[in-house]
């Protein structure tokens, strides 16, 4: 009887022994509230669509920036123009890696902090592109100084009625623009140092969290940002309207500015329980990952678009025929890296700063623009664009401005 007790007994000692690993199996596949079946985030798939995005979008960027720098004809332009088709290959690049790390809890934080600066540089660079197509501070003030502002209620105007255009309404533009490129890298460094004491976690609205307090902030900075480019486009629509600037100012707008409010959904939908979270005793990520996952798989198929988009935005075309010679052939110019370098040194960003925030920006904006050889620097400002782009202007006005003229 003992021992046929102990050989009975031993089947189900083996049968004990196998159950745990079939237990969990059984649960996840039985149970509708359970997650710990891989999330598509997680498979090769999403890995595999978002890479072909990815690759494909910065295929054509990077042709794109090789063809303005290999026509560089017109550099007060250009610079502008290869500094935001820039932000295609940070954005998807960026984002497929923050997707291949998805299972590394955080992560995400901190490749979202490059994005994040790279995209406050890029609103300046447009509203800098903007000015050079038009010649500078002192041309469009020469065209609209002293006309009256339109109200209007869908380019949020409506309050400035009876006000009229001044260099005090250029310089808001430019310092709303600016403040932005200021008060971004600050939130993503907050952002970064609130990870680390664990006081920070996308969609968490709680007081006691620092998601709410950087979102609050951002927003006004964003808002405001996007208000001025708005004013700015209302006041120069008729004089920018040769250089196409509906789609320019739909594509930076959208991939800016709709890509944080895109993300701040997905954070509240999965606070909200939309989204579902992974229980998974293999994979153990944080609140709001999830969400940040596939936002950024989002954004891996939106730069392909984007990417499209740009290419017809910010042709290169335009600057192609003035590069070549009898013989059709490109002529002599700089070589790409030395152009490359000069496009991406933030030296006139640091200029313009000084130029816009400093208490004598009226004495600076006291200017001719009356011009024979080459073009005039004041700081960063160019008065008008280089000859190799559209020749000397000789346009005979004097703008003086006065130090009353504000806005």
């Amino acid at each position: 009887m003992i021992v046929m007790s102990d050989i009975t007994a031993a089947p189900r000692l083996g049968s004990t022994a196998t159950t745990p690993a079939v237990a969990p199996n059984f649960s996840w596949m039985g149970s509708p509230m359970a997650v710990e079946q891989p999330i598509f985030l997680m498979t090769t798939a999403a890995q595999a669509i978002s890479g072909f995005f990815v690759w494909t979008a910065l295929l054509i960027t990077c042709h794109q920036i090789y063809m303005h720098l290999r026509c560089y004809s017109c550099p007060n332009e250009q610079r502008y123009i290869v500094r935001i088709l820039f932000i295609v290959p940070i954005y998807a690049f960026d984002s497929w890696l923050s997707l291949l790390f998805f299972t590394n809890d955080q992560y995400y934080v901190y490749f979202g902090t490059v994005r994040d600066c790279y995209e406050a540089f890029v609103i300046y660079n447009f509203l800098s592109l903007c000015y050079e197509y038009l010649g500078g501070e002192s041309s469009i003030m020469s065209e609209i100084r002293g006309k009256p502002i339109e109200s209007s209620c869908v380019y949020g105007t409506c309050c400035l009625w009876g006000k009229t255009y001044s260099i005090g309404f250029l310089r808001f533009c430019k310092q709303a623009t600016l403040q932005f490129c200021v008060v971004k890298p600050l939130m993503a460094i907050s952002t970064v140092i609130l990870q680390a004491f664990g006081k920070y976690q996308d969609g968490d609205f709680d007081v006691t969290s620092g998601y709410l307090y950087v979102t609050i902030i951002y927003n006004i900075s964003v808002s405001l940002a996007l208000y001025a480019l708005f004013l700015f486009y209302f006041a120069t629509r008729e004089l920018l309207s040769p250089y196409s600037p509906v789609l320019k100012f739909f594509m930076v707008k959208s991939v800016i500015f709709l890509s944080f409010w895109q993300g701040m959904l997905l954070a509240i939908l999965e606070k909200c329980g939309a989204i579902p979270k992974i229980h998974s005793a293999n994979v153990s990520v944080g609140e709001g990952t999830v969400a940040a996952g596939y936002q950024d798989f989002i954004i891996c198929v939106e730069m392909f678009f984007a990417a499209i988009a740009l290419r017809h935005a910010f042709t290169y075309k335009v600057y192609l025929d003035k590069r070549l010679d009898a013989q059709g052939r490109c002529a002599p110019m700089k070589s790409i890296s030395s152009s490359l370098k000069e496009t991406m040194n933030p030296h006139d960003i640091v200029q313009d700063a000084i130029h816009n925030f400093s208490p004598a920006y009226q004495q600076y904006t006291q200017q001719s623009t009356l011009e024979h050889g080459p073009p005039w620097r004041n700081g960063s400002h160019v008065i008008s664009r280089s000859h190799s782009c559209s020749g000397a202007r000789d346009n005979e006005k004097t703008l003086l401005l006065s130090s009353d003229d504000e806005f």
